[in-house]
């Protein structure tokens, strides 16, 4: 097998991958209510079903793309898709909501296994010329699974809820044995294999305690004692973290990625447009049940403009970062989706679907001139033996940004809506506005789009800002 050809079947394998984990996560959002009312499963378990996947990605990514620069990308990748399968069985198998939420959590080990390995596996196959545009291509093909996840998901509840993870079981079969025959094994690997679980375990514990309380103080408010001593105790133990990584001779998270300007103001950017871009999708479902009285399912396909225009621009983008360079390609992207969240900020009850739809498609837009540049950027700086860390720490960072926009945008929308009500569009077992003071609901979200185009233009300014490219010592021979 010559290079040319395999770098184009580890793209097929991550490719395949990004499918897998995209379409399950998008075809369950719409099933909920479904489940909900067949588990006869609590609030509380559906709505961990979706944020605990989330926070377990976000935790465990860094220190899997560790352990993969220590042992190898495609023994844990190809671990990470059998998980995930044999959870999407017991997932299907579920007969209460705590099993199900179980479940799901062995899937977020199979995905965070994925999602950690599939961006260093690409680096690992094309050169540093092609990055981007392998990228984008990746990328492309998660806008495909964003759109047809909701479409799919809807025409499988007519079968049965369970048909959501059933059809997941064929694809991961498929999917795990293309990838254990055809990967190969990254020959620069770490030359130390101790493992740094001083630095592990305060890490887990840390950002365990820091995104629990973002996630609950947008529920039960900022001023709770729990979510104030979680917020305590997750700056105590990252400050621990970060006293241990430098002490550590092979560390968990080599923080020299984050001394080094380039790096360090990509992933900041990383960071602050999924703060600005996390929630506007949760946001609109909520606008276009509540408010528009739209059903579930059709809302969830009235978000594919986002999608779409993600789906065309990236894979151009990608190829034109390998070119021209990931700084400009990278900034302008968040100035745009900036500007579709200027039009957001004078959003109405009137406000018609066809203006949104323009907005998603210029945001979309936006943001596929971002994703693949910035994430080529990242990977072409890193020598091949901190590849696994360093797409970790980019997940993360995207993944916690994330995390902490829709904790944010629940704080603001929660004194405009009755628990009862922002529970029922939660799920999406409410159609309508009864229980929502439409006034203030508006004026809620007003506010979150203002807040993410802030943060949005913030991100840009300090994607422009980066230095030179990095100076590593041996590793980078």
């Amino acid at each position: 097998m010559t290079k040319d050809n395999y770098k184009w079947i580890a793209l097929s394998c991550t490719t395949i991958g990004a499918l897998f984990s995209v379409l399950s996560g998008s075809t369950l959002m719409i099933a909920l209510p479904v489940i909900m009312k067949d588990l006869n499963a609590s609030m509380s378990v559906v709505t961990w079903t979706l944020m605990g996947y989330m926070l377990a990605m976000t935790i465990l990514v860094p220190s899997i793309g560790r352990m993969a620069d220590m042992v190898g990308r495609k023994k844990l990748y190809v671990s990470g898709f059998a998980i995930f399968t044999f959870a999407s069985l017991l997932c299907a198998m579920s007969h209460t909501g705590m099993q199900l939420l179980i479940y799901r959590m062995v899937q977020a080990v199979g995905g965070s296994l994925m999602v950690a390995n599939s961006t260093a596996i690409v680096a690992d196959a094309f050169s540093k010329k092609e990055l981007g545009k392998a990228l984008g291509i990746n990328s492309m093909i998660i806008s495909i699974a964003s759109i047809a996840g909701p479409i799919l998901g809807g025409f499988l509840i007519t079968i049965g809820w369970r048909s959501i993870f059933y059809i997941n079981i064929p694809i991961g079969i498929i999917g795990t044995l293309w990838a254990a025959f055809q990967l190969k094994e990254s020959s620069v690997l770490s030359d130390n294999k101790k493992f740094d679980l001083k630095g592990t375990l305060t890490f887990t514990a840390g950002m365990l305690a820091l995104l629990v309380a973002l996630s609950f103080g947008g529920f039960v408010g900022w001023i709770n004692i729990t979510v104030i001593g979680l917020i305590i105790a997750s700056i105590i133990l990252l400050w621990m973290f970060v006293r241990i990584e430098n002490s550590t001779e092979e560390p968990m998270l080599d923080l020299r990625l984050l001394k080094t300007r380039v790096l360090a103001f990509a992933y900041a950017s990383n960071l602050l447009n999924g703060i600005a871009r996390g929630a506007v999708t949760f946001l609109l479902i909520f606008y276009f049940q509540g408010i528009k009285g739209i059903d579930p399912i059709v809302a969830g396909m009235l978000l594919a403009p986002f999608a779409i225009s993600m789906m065309i621009v990236s894979p151009i983008s990608g190829y034109l970062s390998d070119k021209y360079g990931a700084r400009i390609l990278s900034s302008v992207g968040l100035l745009v989706s900036a500007f579709g969240l200027l039009g957001m900020m004078f959003i109405t009850a009137d406000t018609s679907t066809a203006e949104l739809v323009i907005w998603m498609l210029i945001m979309g837009f936006g943001s596929g001139m971002f994703f693949s540049p910035n994430t080529s950027a990242i990977m072409g700086m890193v020598p091949a033996n901190k590849r696994g860390v360093a797409a970790g720490v980019r997940t993360m960072a995207t993944n916690a940004g994330n995390v902490l926009s829709i904790a944010i945008s629940m704080a603001i929308i929660s004194s405009s809506i009755s628990p009862e009500a922002m529970q029922a569009l939660f799920v999406g077992t409410q159609v309508g506005s009864e229980g929502i003071a439409i006034g203030q609901f508006v004026s809620g979200l007003r506010i979150a789009f203002t807040i993410s185009f802030i943060f949005s233009v913030i991100a840009a300014i300090i994607s422009y800002m980066r230095g030179s490219e990095p100076e590593w010592k041996e590793e980078a021979a």
